[in-house]
């Protein structure tokens, strides 16, 4: 019987060995290479979706926009001005009038050397320094919707039609016709939004609700 119990005794340490847990080892195996599962994965594909950082607006230098009543005498009007170009001087102005429900009714471009063509009436030297000129299509483009730019009436009751016709550079707003003339004299609220172009070109905008258009008076 001794001998059977240090018989037992001598085994069951090789039998523990045998059963017992699972060595760190193994785990290791089980895990894959970290380099490895790198190179396996797939690569995420290009965002070719996304919106550019730069947009249209990125060249606007300047804006003035105003409210004023032109085409509806119970909703104003957005008239607005937009500079965009690389600088000041060498830019181009959109101008545009909006109505309340969002149509564009007139649209023109003006060039920053058209802007800025006045500046030599004002100039008391020879000529004018950059940051006087720019400062000259700063204050252009601030002036530009100033209330003494719009007059009412848009024509006198007794305002003779005109013969021949105002030039008027391409595209240009239509001239009024005799008919359409006759219908703004006998309307003393319709009104008439003057403004510079150039030196000398003083242009007159107004809404015709006989032609439904915006038309240029002489």
């Amino acid at each position: 019987m001794r001998v059977h119990l240090l018989l037992l005794s001598a085994l069951f340490p090789l039998a523990a060995a045998c059963s017992g847990p699972t060595s760190q080892p193994a785990e290791q195996a089980a895990t894959p290479n970290t380099a490895e599962a790198a190179a396996i994965a797939p690569l995420e594909p290009l965002d070719t979706v996304r919106a550019a950082t730069v947009t249209a607006q990125s060249d606007t230098l300047l804006t003035n926009q105003s409210r004023h009543v032109f085409s509806n005498q119970a909703a104003p009007d957005v008239f607005s001005l937009v500079l965009r170009g690389p600088a000041v001087l060498s830019g181009e102005a959109t101008f545009t009038i909006t109505t309340a429900t969002g149509e564009v009714i007139f649209r023109e471009i003006l060039t920053s050397p058209e802007l800025e063509a006045a500046l030599v009436y004002e100039m008391k030297t020879p000529t004018a320094t950059q940051a006087e000129r720019e400062a000259y299509v700063r204050r252009r483009l601030r002036e530009f919707f100033a209330d003494a730019n719009f007059r009412r009436p848009a024509l006198a009751a007794n305002a003779a039609y005109p013969s021949p016709a105002p030039a008027y550079p391409s595209p240009a707003p239509a001239s009024p016709d005799r008919a359409t003339w006759n219908d703004l004299r006998q309307r003393p609220d319709a009104v008439r939004f003057d403004y510079l172009v150039g030196k000398e070109d003083r242009r007159h905008l107004v809404w015709s609700p006989l032609g439904q258009q915006v038309v240029h008076l002489p």
